[in-house]
């Protein structure tokens, strides 16, 4: 009996992942001899920091190599709401927060929970590849809204207010950002976070995960804004900031 080989709809809705076709490629020249610098995997080009590797090390000494709790170890999760309740004042309970296996991970749980069959999203451009893609994935239709290099990439609250309508379920961005390294302003995040306020059963959902990597020394973030809390969503990690 031969084997029916057809894929999911699901997965036919899918293109190739540009950032791992352009890693292959650069490897590839490489291995030719050819000198490449690649642009495509966000990949730091230094070591975990020594600190974090001996901790790792431990661990495993410390028995820590079992099955974790599902949304992560609970000295983790009580780290991270502390985190954001220092740097911007929102105190939120470890019940919401979950850890996963990385940024992707989140955004890919996150969206298919929430995104539904033709539910509209909104997407700054340029943006990450992997965010269509994944609201492909959950059967959403995406919709971009651009940003030239006079705005240094970063949309206007004009321009979102103009897109965004009471019917768009989800908003995508990250800053600072990939692929631009832009970064959201005070009053950049000020004037978006109006607009937001708007549009009360949109959920917004705020990459930070290049968040140390800036050149303005510091952090920022719509999680700053009270009014916005309860529907805003910030996905971070560490495999950008400390090589993980």
């Amino acid at each position: 009996m031969e084997i029916n080989k057809r894929l999911s709809s699901r997965v036919d809705r899918l293109s190739e992942s540009k950032t791992l076709r352009m890693s292959r490629l650069s490897r590839e020249l490489k291995e030719k001899g050819i000198d490449v610098i690649s642009l495509s995997l966000g990949e730091p080009d230094f070591d975990t920091p020594a600190y974090i590797q001996n901790a790792a090390k431990q661990a495993i000494d410390d028995g820590y190599t079992y099955y974790p709790p599902v949304g992560g170890y609970m000295d983790l999760r009580k780290a991270i709401c502390d985190k954001y309740e220092q740097l911007y004042g929102w105190k939120t309970s470890t019940e919401n927060v979950v850890v996963s296996n990385g940024a992707k991970q989140s955004l890919a749980n996150l969206i298919l929970s929430i995104v539904d069959f033709d539910d509209d999203v909104l997407i700054p451009a340029p943006y990450w590849v992997t965010y269509p893609e994944q609201v492909n994935l959950a059967g959403g239709k995406y919709r971009t809204v651009n940003a030239s290099v006079d705005q240094d990439y970063k949309i206007t609250a004009e321009q979102l207010d103009n897109a965004l309508t009471q019917q768009t379920r989800m908003f995508i961005f990250s800053s600072p950002s990939n692929p631009t390294g832009s970064v959201y302003s005070d009053q950049e995040l000020h004037d978006l976070a109006m607009v937001f306020e708007k549009f009360p059963n949109l959920v917004i959902v705020s990459d930070e995960i290049y968040e140390h990597i800036n050149f303005i020394g510091k952090p920022n973030s719509l999680a700053k804004y009270e009014s916005l809390r309860q529907r805003l969503v910030v996905v971070n990690g560490v495999s950008k900031g400390f090589a993980m």
